[in-house]
């Protein structure tokens, strides 16, 4: 009797300081006053950030497992994760339920991130690496430490795209203290995680950041594609500012880093 109680009031403290935390967390009203915000009343946004989940190695949940590469060990480990996908279903269509199995079984060669690629959107916002904003009226600037990748977000008149690339074109606008960004004209190469989950060329992503406090802030994305999905879905998480002294993006350049595996079999053998 004496476990049981001594359990159960361990449970009510653990869930005691839940609610306080979720409480702390939500915005208020008071959290909105005491936001960061520009000269135009926006919420300023400006500064690094990164996300701390697991979604780069598969967007839904999934629990710990070896990686690609086995020699590799613990090093080369996927980590669990709780999945960042609403409902956790992604509602592919048959074939390209069929093409995501393949990507998965190839990811070693077959993933964008591998080789260096652009990372896209959404997933740039999750890689395991920080991302700085830089927030102006009439643009909004992302730049990601990862392959030193970068897209602008147009605020006032945006021209056309010219062409599909790799982070697309994106056109924001505020909804209160949320910035919106529609985001089109992505090509079709890069992937939403490890996994091998996958789009067209007719992905369609509309981006959420709405401020928690000054050092925080939820991301949310629907993603729309009829070639792949039967119907749009939403991913969700938190971002946080980083808060080190001096927090800087360094550099990733990582072409380098895949020339062998990219171009190494162009070699000139040696007596040929």
């Amino acid at each position: 009797m004496r476990n049981w109680r001594g359990r159960a009031g361990f449970a009510g403290v653990v869930a005691a300081l839940m609610l306080s935390f979720l409480g702390a967390a939500l915005p208020t009203a008071s959290n909105a006053q005491t936001l960061p915000r520009t000269t135009d009343g926006h919420p300023n946004l400006s500064g690094i950030w990164q996300a701390l989940n697991t979604a780069n190695w598969d967007i839904q949940q999934h629990a710990a497992g070896p990686g690609p590469v086995v020699a590799l060990g613990a090093v080369g480990a996927v980590p669990p994760g709780l999945g960042i996908v609403e409902g956790n279903e992604l509602p592919y269509l048959p074939a390209a339920a069929a093409k995501k199995r393949e990507n998965l079984e190839n990811s070693l060669t077959a993933d964008p991130e591998i080789k260096c690629y652009m990372p896209g959107v959404p997933r740039a916002t999750y890689m395991p690496y920080p991302f700085q904003i830089v927030q102006t009226s009439k643009y909004v600037l992302m730049a990601y430490e990862y392959a030193g990748a970068t897209r602008t977000i147009f605020m006032d008149k945006a021209p056309p795209s010219a062409a599909d690339s790799w982070m697309g074109h994106s056109v924001g606008h505020w909804e209160g203290d949320t910035l919106v960004v529609d985001v089109t004209a992505q090509n079709d190469e890069t992937w939403f995680d490890r996994a091998g989950n996958f789009h067209s060329d007719a992905l369609h992503v509309i981006e959420r950041y709405t401020p928690l406090s000054a050092d925080a802030f939820t991301y949310e994305a629907t993603i729309e594609d009829p070639k792949v999905f039967s119907r749009p879905w939403k991913i969700s998480m938190p971002l946080y500012r980083r808060l080190e002294k001096n927090a800087q993006l360094m550099e990733f350049k990582c072409v380098e880093f895949v020339e062998e595996l990219m171009y190494g079999h162009l070699r000139k053998q040696s007596g040929k």
